[in-house]
């Protein structure tokens, strides 16, 4: 474990009202009290603050705040200090010069929150999950890393590992008795659990599939023929004139994408070029980047023009969006101006005057089935953890397997010491140097 003191802007970088430079380390009140005039730091006690100046060789860098936080009662369990000062950039840099000058060093990406990890403060999804809350974007998301923060999918990890190591460790006492052919491990009752384990992980497995929404959003493709209203569509979700609406077909020769929060939910939204056949190479360009969007959407809204479409036409249209596979809204345009009686379930729009936008927002938030999840379950938003949960699946179900084909101890807790060390990879029970730098090195600076 490294020892030195590390300083690092803790606030964005910019020019702003104050700015906050943060230490850590045991000499971080140390090297701040060597520049700062006003109370002696290291007398004062934890959770403090003290009005003062820092100046080196006489020279008065800025008049600051200074918040003493002393080890182990601090977020990296380390002697911290933040400094508030101006938030100009030449400030800020000769503040953090001043301290490296004397004995801190830059901190890396995530370091703080790194040490905080080392030093026990709080498990690996904890920590990731500060980066989440950092980067949270919605109601949803913000809810989710605020629930794994506080410990809710750790303790689900931690229950999970504790039942498990208990027939571990039966089973492995049971090979250092071989030769005498005893059993310490109930077979039933490992069976029992095996099930229950699993069952547990596939309910956190399956969540990820939300939890990627709720962390990255929901591209939404709006997809159709050419003058069927869709950029129409897309300024009227937005609220905004985003995308030029014009008469005159394949006016949209680019995908124009942006995002609105409904329910909770960040939508992105992706309003693309018309498809149809054409002989214009600009254009074509752009039917091409349709459907390699088409393909990474997590819902399609397929926009038609009820006044220019028959139930024949539509069924042609929708041949290409069915062999996607992937879920859809059909959604039909100028209502007000319908002739054809449709046999598919459309939702129809006027995207002009805003007939019938909040219903069509309503069926988005239920396409995705947000209210299947409670507000108190854990739902898996991290990859890592979802790659981590499926391996000890995959061990899980090994064992589940030798232990009715009655396999031998040692094959039966190699299968379970794996899904073991899966587990205990995601809550940091068992880490690499690699490993480590790599979940920290996405972290911001001074965070």
């Amino acid at each position: 474990m490294r020892t030195d003191t590390i300083v690092a802007l803790s606030t964005a970088p910019g020019i702003s009202a104050i700015a906050v430079i943060r230490l850590s380390g045991k000499e971080a009140i140390t090297i701040t009290n060597s520049l700062f005039k006003g109370k002696d730091l290291s007398q004062q006690p934890s959770h403090t603050i003290h009005y003062g100046s820092l100046q080196e060789n006489g020279e008065i860098l800025d008049e600051v705040l200074i918040s003493v936080f002393k080890e182990p009662t601090s977020f990296t369990k380390e002697n911290i200090v933040e400094i508030s000062c101006h938030g100009s950039e030449f400030i800020i840099q000769k503040i953090i010069k001043a301290l490296i000058r004397n004995g801190a060093r830059l901190a890396e990406a995530g370091e703080f929150t790194k040490r905080a990890f080392i030093n026990g403060q709080f498990d690996l999804t904890q920590a990731e999950a500060i980066a989440d809350l950092i980067h949270s974007d919605s109601e949803a998301s913000h809810h989710a890393a605020l629930n794994q923060m506080r410990g809710g999918f750790s303790k689900k990890i931690a229950a999970l590992r504790e039942q498990l190591i208990h027939f571990a460790s039966l089973i492995e006492l049971e090979l250092d008795f071989g030769e005498e052919d005893v059993e310490f491990a109930n077979r039933d009752d490992l069976q029992k659990l095996l099930q229950e384990l699993l069952a547990t992980i596939t309910k956190l497995t399956d969540s990820f599939q939300m939890g990627n929404v709720i962390k990255n959003g929901v591209p939404t493709v709006i997809a159709g023929k050419p003058n069927a209203g869709k950029s129409t569509l897309l300024n009227a979700l937005l609220n905004e004139e985003k995308a030029i609406v014009s008469d005159i077909p394949g006016t949209t020769r680019d995908f124009i994408e942006d995002e609105i929060h409904i329910e909770g939910i960040r939508f992105r939204f992706i309003d693309t070029a018309g498809l149809r056949n054409t002989t214009d190479t600009v254009e074509a360009i752009g039917v091409q980047r349709t459907k390699e969007k088409l393909k990474q959407a997590s819902i399609i809204i397929y926009l038609f023009d009820v006044s220019q479409t028959t139930q024949i036409d539509l069924e042609e249209e929708l041949t290409e969006i069915n062999d996607l596979s992937i879920p859809y809204l059909l959604v039909g345009n100028k209502a007000d101006q319908k002739h054809s009686t449709f046999t598919l379930p459309v939702h129809y729009i006027s995207a002009t005057t805003g007939e019938g936008i909040e219903e069509l927002k309503q069926l988005l938030t239920r396409s995705i089935h947000t209210k299947a999840y409670k507000a108190s379950d854990t739902i898996v938003t991290n990859l890592r953890h979802y790659q981590n949960l499926k391996l000890a699946q995959d061990s899980l179900s090994q064992a589940l397997s030798s232990l009715s084909q009655g396999i031998t101890g040692d094959l039966l807790a190699m299968d379970i010491r794996q899904a073991l060390f899966y587990l205990g990879q995601i809550t940091g029970e068992i880490t690499t140097d690699d490993l480590l730098s790599n979940i920290f090195s996405k972290f911001c600076i001074g965070k």
